[in-house]
């Protein structure tokens, strides 16, 4: 199987990479970060994990459209085809709604949902010319609304929408479409941004008592964009050890 996942290089992305590549598959995924020494690292690591397999990582910021092109393009000369895409790149740009500005709202809306319906939409006709294909997208328990957080929670829940309609237009064409939901991980991103208070209260009100391990979602998102879940079409699928609602 060949997979394409966007923000590949760090946190959940990293770990779907490494976990494609130790079950066999060839992987592209990108970054859109400008240290080429980080990179240049993880694709040494995934070199002696899986030298077999075929990996390698393309800078893209996918807000950007003729970007997302140009990329795709080159993805598509590398691998010939992909069987599945995995929509995982994202940014927050946290703020009250009264006090966020609109470079943080659009941001947010631009990178994580924008960019998300750039994506599919570039690889839309390789399905089709396939007959087959599995998208799946990265959501976050925040779709539900979360303090500080209206622009991310907005492009979460959009994916939601996103995914289900690519489900129900292109099902008959053997193409499925399904979100992964996670719940409190051990990521940058949420070192970055969760407080010791809120890290204390949400492992309280987790019935598991603790954060998710990153195999547990990688997991969860290989199966979605596998055969093996070929009858599993606009479903949103929860990792989050029983919590879902955020603060």
């Amino acid at each position: 199987m060949k997979i394409f996942i966007t923000g590949g290089s760090r946190g959940i992305g990293r770990r779907i990479v490494t976990m494609a590549l130790e079950r066999g598959h060839d992987v592209a995924f990108t970054y859109n970060s400008s240290n080429t020494e980080h990179i240049e690292k993880l694709l040494e690591e995934t070199k002696k994990l899986a030298p077999d397999r075929m990996c390698k990582g393309y800078q893209l910021n996918v807000r950007n459209v003729d970007d997302v092109v140009r990329v795709t393009d080159n993805v598509l000369d590398d691998f010939d085809s992909i069987d599945t895409v995995i929509n995982n790149a994202a940014i927050n740009r946290n703020n009250l709604a009264f006090h966020m500005t609109d470079e943080e709202w659009h941001d947010v809306i631009d990178t994580n949902l924008n960019g998300a319906f750039y994506i599919i939409r570039q690889f839309l006709p390789v399905f089709l010319a396939n007959r087959k294909g599995h998208f799946v997208s990265v959501s976050s328990i925040a779709k539900d609304g979360i303090s500080g957080q209206a622009n991310y929670s907005a492009s979460k829940a959009g994916l939601i929408g996103l995914s289900g309609t690519i489900a129900k237009e292109y099902g008959i064409k053997g193409i499925t479409s399904n979100v992964v939901v996670p719940g409190m991980f051990e990521t940058d991103m949420v070192k970055e941004t969760l407080s010791d208070n809120l890290r204390k209260f949400w492992l309280l009100h987790n019935p598991m008592k603790r954060m998710g391990h990153l195999d547990e979602l990688a997991e969860v998102a290989l199966f979605l964009g596998s055969d093996a879940a070929s009858f599993v079409n606009g479903q949103v699928i929860s990792v989050t050890g029983g919590l879902d609602w955020a603060e």
